[in-house]
């Protein structure tokens, strides 16, 4: 089907336009978090976003293996939520992007991926920080380059990209 990212800051609207597209796209809803609640500011983020996406969306837990996942699933649409997140977990394994992106050309649903821009703010202190950023800026690219749409959330807002 399609491949649509949305991408933008920090509390932009990113998961609230992605989550809206899919219920626009048919009934069999899938919600694919890649997010671990390994402290407590993460659970209460997890519990909001589940707040805010209801019982329509079966919610798939894929913190390292993403392209599996996507393939695994018989729906509709699909939100991702979040790539950077994905590719912190996923730092010091393989790169597994070409995979992933293949994974989401190939479904039959549509695949809606959130991601961050990490890249707009200032240069990271560490080594490690200024790798993901760096990291995160190659992958965006990649799969905005592969995608059919891609948005850039600002304010709550989606501008079309491409």
């Amino acid at each position: 089907m399609a491949l649509v990212l949305v991408g933008g800051g920090a509390r932009s609207g990113k998961s609230r336009w992605a989550l809206d597209r899919a219920r626009k796209r048919g009934t069999r809803l899938v919600y694919i978090a890649t997010a671990e609640a390994l402290d407590e500011e993460m659970s209460i983020r997890i519990a909001r976003h589940r707040s805010e996406r209801g019982d329509e969306f079966v919610t798939v837990e894929a913190p390292l293996d993403l392209a599996g996942a996507i393939r695994s699933l018989a729906c509709d649409a699909v939100v991702v939520d979040c790539l950077t997140l994905w590719l912190s977990n996923t730092m010091s394994m393989p790169d597994k992007t070409d995979e992933t992106i293949a994974a989401a050309r190939e479904s039959t649903a549509e695949v809606i991926i959130v991601t961050n821009e990490v890249g707009s703010g200032i240069v990271p202190e560490n080594a490690l920080a200024r790798e993901f950023r760096d990291r995160a800026g190659r992958m965006n690219q990649q799969f905005a380059e592969a995608a059919d749409e891609v948005y850039w959330m600002v304010f709550g807002q989606p501008l079309r990209v491409k």
